[in-house]
């Protein structure tokens, strides 16, 4: 392959060197020149092009490409027709990535002009994702090299197909344990499952003992499954512990204990007569990912795990931090004797664009002004604190405010949207704030009494931790948010509330029945009129 400068004349079966757009024309790098594209060049005033000739021992790059694609292909993979010296790679089954890593660096090693990237090796794939890109990096490659690097990665991308298998559920009890707990555990299993289509075969409900397990995990039901699951109602602590050492009660074996990814460490996984038998780890009863999922999805595929892979997986291990953990890394519980802390965020920064030249915040409900009361409710129930985020009309909010134990806070950004004003309550309230309910200041209706059983509800024992307001069934405001979710708050951008992170996170939302003031906001004259409301000079705007 050589490139060069060359006359436009002489360039007819050449290969562009860069891309041309001007004057009406459009040829892309890599485009071979026939007789009518130097015409137009021509035409349009080109004189000289950079350009590459392609020699006889080379191979163009949508030729190469597609070998050295065509060859990585394993099992369940697909190569696509190459394009602009690319060739794809896809699934065309969903389960686990397997990749010959050390095929993949030889073949990227014979010359910098071949590259093969993927996937980390047992991704979680579905039918259709690609999986990997062979792209030849200049306009063509000398056969001989593409030849052996093709010959390398032979066969270095494949996928271990997902079959549909039974599980049996082994869940133990305890005291503290509530049903509805175990019910939800099964649940978020079975969504895990739905990818494999595989099923729960058996609910098997005992008490925490070793013995009793034993038995249960000789039962016909357990027998009978491609694969056992045990939720503990106690977590492992030591390989000698009730699920452990059930395991090897009943004859199985023990593989391991633990493993190097957060959250997922107290997972266990053995052996029962051919049968694998994971203890989850309590992290397992959330539908967030965490280590059991890399360990599952594994068997639902076929794929052995044996004590090394487990104690591979450190490197990438530390994953995203699960809300709903009695002890998340960065937020603990209060502890013994300590009582949980609300603080209370009243947002009335807005500029109540659909209300004209009234700010409906000011507006009179029974002869007070609707922010008041808002905020003598919030004063009233059992929040600890009550900031006000003020924006638009900031004198007249604190006006109407006035004598009230409010702190006030200026949100000098508040035309980008609601989520800045969150922002800036989320930063201000009490660094042992144990979660914080974000108000709306055109709610009134919303009672001290809404408010106490929406912080009363929240249990993070029991995976409550974004309380949602509700009217007849369908979501409203306000909402309280554990501190957990301090953080992702902090990321909305927009004129955007806290729904997606609520979308992100069914598993630890609970919902309050409020009845109608959940819905009844008063964001136009009519709402506003029909709630009672009295527009006057106290409510225009400047």
């Amino acid at each position: 392959m050589k490139f060069e400068t060359r006359s436009v004349e002489k360039s007819v079966g050449c290969y562009l060197a860069h891309s041309i757009k001007d004057q009406g024309l459009s040829l892309s790098k890599g485009h071979e020149l026939s007789e009518e594209d130097v015409r137009a060049l021509l035409t349009a005033g080109f004189a000289d092009l950079s350009v590459v000739q392609i020699e006889s021992t080379d191979l163009h790059e949508d030729e190469a490409a597609e070998l050295i694609a065509k060859h990585a292909c394993g099992e369940a993979v697909v190569a696509t027709p190459p394009f602009t010296g690319r060739a794809n790679l896809y699934a065309t089954h969903s389960g686990i990535l397997q990749v010959n890593a050390e095929k993949v660096t030889q073949a990227n090693l014979i010359d910098p002009a071949i590259t093969l990237a993927c996937l980390a090796p047992f991704s979680e794939v579905r039918e259709g994702r690609m999986l990997a890109t062979a792209k030849i990096i200049p306009l063509a490659v000398d056969q001989q090299l593409a030849q052996t690097a093709a010959g390398k990665i032979s066969e270095a991308i494949s996928v271990a197909t997902y079959t549909p298998k039974t599980v049996a559920v082994i869940s133990t009890r305890l005291p503290h344990l509530k049903e509805t707990v175990i019910s939800k555990s099964l649940r978020v299993l079975q969504e895990r499952l739905d990818i494999a289509s595989s099923t729960i075969s058996a609910d098997i409900r005992i008490q925490h003992d070793e013995a009793t397990l034993a038995t249960a995990l000789q039962s016909p039901d357990a027998n009978e499954a491609d694969l056992i699951v045990v939720f503990g109602a106690s977590a492992v602590v030591d390989p000698s512990d009730v699920i452990p050492a059930a395991i090897q009660a009943a004859g199985g074996d023990l593989i391991h204990f633990g493993m190097p990814v957060d959250p997922g460490n107290l997972l266990v996984l053995g052996d029962l007569k051919g049968t694998p038998v994971i203890g989850a780890p309590g992290c397992a009863r959330s539908p967030q990912e965490n280590g059991f999922d890399w360990i599952l999805r594994r068997l639902l595929a076929n794929v052995p795990v044996t004590r090394t892979d487990i104690m591979s997986m450190g490197v990438g291990g530390l994953l995203k931090e699960i809300h709903s953990r009695p002890q998340p890394r960065d937020h603990p519980l209060p502890k013994a004797g300590e009582h949980a802390t609300y603080s209370g965020i009243l947002l009335a920064a807005g500029n109540s664009s659909r209300m004209g030249d009234h700010n409906k915040l000011l507006a009179h409900i029974d002869g007070k002004p609707v922010v008041r009361q808002v905020a003598e409710n919030a004063l009233a129930s059992e929040l600890n604190e009550v900031v006000v985020v003020t924006g638009a009309m900031a004198p007249q909010i604190k006006d109407a405010l006035s004598g009230l134990s409010v702190r006030f806070l200026h949100n000098e950004n508040y035309n980008e949207g609601i989520s800045s004003s969150v922002k800036v309550g989320i930063e201000a309230i009490s660094e042992k704030a144990s979660a914080a309910l974000i108000l709306l200041g055109d709610m009134p209706f919303v009672t001290p009494e809404d408010i106490n059983n929406l912080l009363q509800a929240r249990s993070p024992e029991q995976d409550q931790l974004i309380g949602v307001s509700t009217s007849q069934g369908k979501r409203g405001n306000p909402v309280l948010w554990d501190c957990s979710f301090f953080e992702d708050l902090l990321k909305l951008r927009g004129d955007i509330g806290g729904k997606p992170i609520i979308q992100q996170n069914p598993s630890v939302v609970y919902t309050v029945e409020v009845g109608r003031a959940a819905r009844q906001d008063l964001d136009d004259p009519q709402a506003l009129q029909s709630a009672g409301g009295v527009l006057g000079k106290h409510s225009e705007k400047p």
